[in-house]
């Protein structure tokens, strides 16, 4: 091609390579999604923690029980939920596409079916608070109930959005597999 002062290739004007300059599609979606995935993996994890904490300090009774309230019973499996998002960021390095699918697959059993759980768990208490304005679990003075819906409400929003850009990131993923064969 041509240089920035030298001559150029005869039968051409200077401007015939901004084709090659263009990133293809699915490499450009593929960034992105793990980008946003990366996001709410790190979110999952800040909300992850909070309820390691809240478990921590309620069951080695570093605050007493009315200002942090013990936990409910299914935050214990979601604890484990920290598995497929780590087998989520796993597989981003060289685009692993059956890390992701554990990871998806494992999201459900592990993050969805606890939040699900939690939430017909917590549903009696939720019905007394709102019925009769009784609640028996505080969180620093708010319901316990409450606090625990609205973390279930925001990690179910994280998890969901989680697998919607996974599953897209996987088809971006099968489509260059897909090119690399035709090739």
């Amino acid at each position: 091609m041509a240089s920035r002062g030298g001559p150029r290739a005869p039968g051409t004007d200077g401007s015939d390579f901004q084709h090659r300059e263009r990133v293809a599609s699915h490499y450009q979606m593929s960034v992105t999604l793990k980008s946003e995935i990366k996001k709410l993996i790190y979110t999952h994890v800040v909300i992850w923690l909070l309820l390691l904490a809240q478990m921590c300090v309620g069951h080695l009774k570093l605050l007493p029980h009315d200002q942090v309230a013990m936990p409910y019973q299914w935050e214990y499996p979601y604890l484990l939920s920290i598995l497929p998002s780590l087998m989520g960021l796993l597989s981003f390095p060289r685009n692993n596409i059956s890390y992701l699918v554990l990871s998806m697959i494992s999201t459900g059993l592990f993050s969805v079916a606890p939040l699900i759980y939690g939430a017909m768990e917590m549903f009696p208490m939720a019905q007394q608070l709102y019925r009769h304005g009784k609640a028996y679990r505080f969180i620093f003075g708010f319901s316990a109930v409450s606090v625990m819906y609205l973390v279930v409400v925001v990690a179910a929003q994280v998890h969901g959005w989680q697998l919607y850009y996974s599953k897209k990131l996987l088809d971006s993923w099968f489509t260059s597999t897909q090119e690399k064969k035709k090739k």
